[in-house]
């Protein structure tokens, strides 16, 4: 990661209904007082989901930890995201490939995997989507530890 100042932040996973919008989430709570303001958002890399709620699963997750996510819509990375996130983190390494995949020439974004960047373990975060609850509790504490690690170690100029 740069040493520039990061005040935004978009998550990518495969279909935003899960990971990415749990990480935007647990992100945004962490930053809600930030100053300067941190804008965080997700989106996916496929179009199965567009315009449709996170999982009914992450969004229990999340609200029986004190994260709201049902106002939250997928959407997919759009070439825009590249010149509008300071930082594009993919919770994959095949979702991180689809990202670099589509960066356009003149990006802007620094662009990494979720993990690696936060808190320097080369891990994907798994997708709970066809297992149980008990995949999204997991997931959710491996993003939120992730979160806060990354918050830490934030450029903030």
């Amino acid at each position: 990661m740069s040493n520039e100042a990061v005040r935004s932040i978009l998550f990518v996973c495969l279909g935003n209904i899960c990971r990415s919008p749990i990480a935007a989430g647990v992100m945004r709570s962490l930053v809600a007082d930030a100053q300067p303001p941190i804008a965080v958002d997700s989106a996916g890399v496929g179009p199965w989901h567009v315009g449709k709620a996170p999982d009914g699963r992450a969004i229990a997750t999340a609200q029986r930890r004190g994260v709201d996510l049902a106002d939250d819509r997928a959407r997919m990375l759009a070439e825009d995201d590249f010149r509008t996130f300071d930082l594009i983190l993919a919770m994959d390494a095949q979702v991180l490939a689809d990202v670099w995949q589509r960066a356009p020439a003149d990006a802007t974004a620094q662009i990494g995997l979720f993990r690696k960047v936060a808190e320097d373990v080369d891990r994907d975060v798994d997708d709970p989507y066809y297992g149980g609850d008990d995949g999204f509790e997991r997931v959710y504490d491996e993003i939120e530890t992730a979160a806060k690690t990354l918050l830490e170690n934030l450029p903030r100029n």
